[in-house]
């Protein structure tokens, strides 16, 4: 056969599964792999020289800067993540610089069209033609699964390899191990001659390390290609597709160098969303852009990585595919600075263009768990004021729904806004459905909206917190309050652990923080108190960067002081009763925290790992180490769960006016698992709204592979007698819902299952979209949103056609069960009151105190002045005089 060099393979089952996996440029991946091999096997292998031709190239001058090309026959062809270039005529083999430079030069900054997808042909990799025999090309693949890394070789290779999932071998290598040569020539090679089998498992052996140390997630070479030269051979790797983990940029910085992530093929960059991309790396929260219609009528300004996928999939329901102009989503507490630098990027890119039918903005979000509503808006607020002339002059809608911590004063100044501008402006909050205001804006119908649980619309109303006594069974009338809730009398460390095989938590749960979140922390006491227990959940803060020493917190009224600890082992000795750690450790050290907690695996027996941006080989080795130990990891990229009445990790269920209002004081009878940390305080909502509530909530986290899935918590709730339905929310990316459907045809899960998967909207898409989450996008259609819920529904779970009626989905499901008798309801108790801090009811206008004014020598707080330390009366009592009381202030 002629030599052949072929392309970049053309099936999509082994693309890799998505950001923090993130597609590399083919000159990228080779790069790395040449660097690698150098570094360790200098002399070794010659893989030759690359080259990368970008805009900015000046071709007369390539050569100076690459002498290979001038000295070698070449191959050239588009490298922007293109498949099939070869049969799209993409590559020019076996040429010389000239011929090279020509034929680039004839299709520089011109337009392709590749399916349904145009875009400009504006990079090229050059590299040296290698001659061989169609017989020498193999396959091989690495890429990321839950418990590894999966190798896959086929002994035939290049454009017709055809489906390597029925045809090639394949092994795992457990993550942490190393690939074994042995097993690589009985398992994977076998079909290669006897003579080449040596040669060619050292290189995959030393590809796969390359791989790993490098923190690749998917590694494809088709071909690879293996030459006897001499008494040995060459191998050569002639086409790459590769992705890494972002997220280990900050391992790997040195190793990696500059790294160009490019977008797909058919979505142009544009500078607006690499300034977004900038103003993300520089802040601790997120902020997200992509521009899918520059000339859409429909905008998004949504908060949240899970419910920014909820208003996209929606307004693709509703029609309004064709004309949604971004996707994007900002959450994580931003400041005033980012949400305004956010909304004036969004807005400049709306105004651009006008449209015959006016535009709308949709300011959307579900109910937050941290973030001060009222702060976010400012800032978009700011940016609105500033284009109020041109938002009237393109006859700009906007539509807001949001809840969370002072949401009221949030909402309020949206109302004031577009009657102070006169630009349209509808504000809904957290008593209307997240999704409602997409419904308006497309002039679609509402989801009904139930009238069981009133929202509080006035800062006023966080003063009166008891909670709605309606029936959701019997909407005519109500229930009859319960009575209060009581107080335990259990002592701290008094109660022995859970030993239950479903529990994690109890009533009498304690757990430590591991950093310092005064915030989070105050969070859990004050839902402690409202829920019942006779003591803080609590036991105590490990700070690494500090002393021993106490901080003071309120339990309802009283101050209490909170120990402290620089020492991981000094608290685990002051409190032996402690089973859960709370780590607010940031992505960088939560890794090593943990690894260190899980020393202790013998008390302490489930980790909510909070921080968002862990390293995927991190992550699935803390899931390892936990599994083997027997521990249980919540996250990391959650904001952690919650029992209603036992427990609550951080800041989940939000302000405590969201806990009282969606009943988290005292459990229900509903369950439910989530990705989404911000969706799954919108299923409190909902589940509040439309059942008697929930027994307990789990966000596992937006990661690709959290430390648990979906099924190691709904088997828990499966056994547990007090639960009596389950609600799942998936989302586009990853196969674990599939493991779900088996539980539900075999009949290991037989409770009613209420299922939906997020990202819809991705298949009204002509490119990969990367939604909020990391695990978020979709590589092959088994992964793909809609794929999962058909197949959920065929397992036998009720998945309601959008997520504007999940929440019809589960009052039906749960009224029958009520019909059934399997759920009996009862009375709402009352949960005590809990005042509002100072600093939070004066920032929502609530109170007002005279200023006083304080020094080192006077104080005129309190009832008395104080000079010197001594009051007022105590210096006429002891007639010290004008001397005295000259000197008494002179000496301090």
């Amino acid at each position: 056969p002629p030599p052949t060099h072929t392309h970049t393979p053309s099936h999509t089952p082994h693309a890799p599964p998505a950001m923090s996996q993130k597609a590399i440029r083919e000159y990228t991946g080779k790069r790395l792999l040449i660097q690698w091999f150098q570094k360790n096997y200098a002399g070794t292998y010659a893989f030759g020289e690359v080259a990368l031709v970008t805009p900015s190239t000046d071709l007369a001058n390539l050569p100076k800067t690459n002498k290979f090309v001038t000295t070698q026959k070449l191959v050239a062809k588009p490298d922007q993540l293109i498949k099939r270039r070869g049969k799209l005529g993409l590559i020019k083999l076996n040429a010389t610089w000239n011929e090279a430079k020509e034929w680039i030069e004839g299709r520089r900054n011109k337009e392709f069209k590749v399916g349904s997808v145009s875009d400009r042909l504006d990079h090229f990799l050059v590299e040296p033609f290698v001659p061989h025999d169609q017989k020498e090309e193999y396959y091989i693949c690495i890429q990321s699964i839950r418990t590894g890394d999966k190798v896959m070789f086929y002994h035939q290779g290049g454009v017709d390899v055809g489906d390597v999932d029925a045809k090639a071998s394949s092994l795992v290598v457990s993550i942490g191990e190393k690939l074994d040569k042995g097993q690589v020539i009985s398992d994977l090679i076998g079909k290669v001659e006897q003579a080449r089998q040596e040669a060619l498992a050292t290189f995959i052996c030393r590809l796969f390390d390359f791989y790993a140390e490098y923190h690749f997630a998917y590694l494809e070479i088709n071909p690879i290609v293996m030459m006897e030269e001499g008494k040995g051979f060459r191998i050569a790797p002639l086409d790459m597709a590769a992705k890494l983990d972002e997220t280990a940029r900050y391992e790997c910085y040195k190793s990696w160098g500059e790294i160009d992530f490019p977008p797909p093929f058919g979505r142009t960059s544009c500078p607006e969303e690499a300034y977004i991309e900038e103003l993300d790396s520089k802040t601790g929260a997120s902020l997200k852009l992509t521009i899918l219609n520059p000339k859409g009528r429909i905008w998004t300004m949504v908060a949240g990585g899970g419910a920014s996928v909820i208003y996209a999939d929606t307004v693709c329901d509703l029609g309004g595919a064709s004309e949604l102009a971004n996707y994007g989503e900002y959450s994580g507490a931003p400041t005033k600075s980012l949400t305004y630098k956010y909304a004036k990027t969004i807005l400049s890119l709306m105004l651009r263009h006008p449209h015959p039918d006016g535009k709308v903005l949709i300011i959307g979000g579900g109910i937050a768990n941290f973030t001060n509503v009222a702060d976010t808006f400012k800032g978009i607020i700011m940016a609105m004021e500033e284009e109020a002339a041109k938002l009237r002059a393109h006859k700009v809608k906007i539509y807001v729904r949001r809840g969370g911590p002072n949401f009221q004063e949030g909402l309020e100044n949206m109302r004031q806004f577009g009657m102070r501008t006169r630009v349209p402006t509808a504000v809904y909050g957290p008593e209307d459905h997240m999704t409602n205001i997409v419904a308006m804006a497309l002039g679609k119908e509402r989801a009904e909206a139930p009238s069981s649980l009133p929202r509080r619309t006035s800062a006023l109303d966080l003063l009166n917190r008891s909670p709605s006594g309606q029936n959701v069974g019997d909407q005519k009338g109500k229930v009859a309050s319960g009575p209060k809730i009581g107080r335990r009398t259990t002592k701290p460390g008094q109660a022995a652990p859970s030993s239950s095989p479903f529990e994690l938590f109890t009533a009498d749960t304690r757990c430590f923080i591991y950093g310092m979140q005064p915030k989070a922390v105050q969070n859990m006491l004050d839902f402690d108190y409202v829920s019942g227990r006779s003591f803080p959940s609590v036991a105590c803060i490990v700070y690494t960067f500090g002393g021993n020493h106490s901080r003071k917190f309120y339990w309802n009224t009283d101050e209490i002081l909170i120990p402290v600890f620089a020492k991981l082992g000094d608290a685990l000795k002051k409190f032996p009763d402690v089973s859960v750690v709370v780590n607010f450790a940031s992505s960088r050290s939560a890794y090593e925290s943990t690894q260190e907690i899980l020393k202790f695996s013998d008390r302490i027996k489930t980790h909510a790992i909070i921080a968002e941006g862990v390293p995927e080989r991190r992550t699935k080795m803390l899931t390892r180490a936990a599994r083997e130990k027997g521990v249980t990891i919540i996250g990391p990229a959650t904001v952690g769960g919650i029992k209603p009445g036992c427990f609550r990790i951080g800041n989940t269920g939000g302000a405590l006016d969201n806990i009282i209002a969606s009943k988290l004081y005292r459990p229900g009878s509903v369950a439910y698992v989530a990705r989404s940390g911000g969706l799954s305080n919108e299923l409190n909502n909902i589940i509040s709204q439309h059942t008697n509530g929930v027994y307990e909530g789990i966000p596992i986290g937006g990661d690709r592979f959290p430390g648990t899935t979906f099924m190691d918590h709904l088997l828990r709730y499966e056994k547990n007698p007090e639960i009596k339905m389950l609600v799942l929310l998936g989302e586009v990316g990853g196969v674990e819902e599939y493991e779900v459907c088996e539980a539900l045809k075999d009949g290991r899960i037989t409770k009613p299952l209420v299922a939906l998967c997020s990202g819809t909207c991705a298949g009204a898409f002509s490119y990969e979209v990367q939604f909020g989450h990391a695990g978020a996008c979709a590589q092959g259609q088994e992964e793909t949103a809609s794929a999962k819920n058909a197949a959920l529904k065929k397992a036998g779970a009720v998945v309601p056609d959008s997520f504007n009626n999940m929440g019809t989905a589960i009052r039906r499901t749960y009224l029958k069960l009520v019909k059934e008798g399997v759920i009996i309801e009862k009375p709402e108790p009352t949960p005590p009151q809990v005042p509002v801090d100072y600093v939070w009811a004066r920032k929502l206008g609530l109170i007002r105190k005279p200023s006083s004014f304080m020094s080192s020598i006077s104080d005129e707080r309190g009832q008395e002045l104080i000079y010197g330390g001594m009051k007022l009366s105590e210096v006429f009592e002891q007639k010290l005089g004008i001397g005295g009381g000259l000197g008494l202030l002179w000496f301090r």
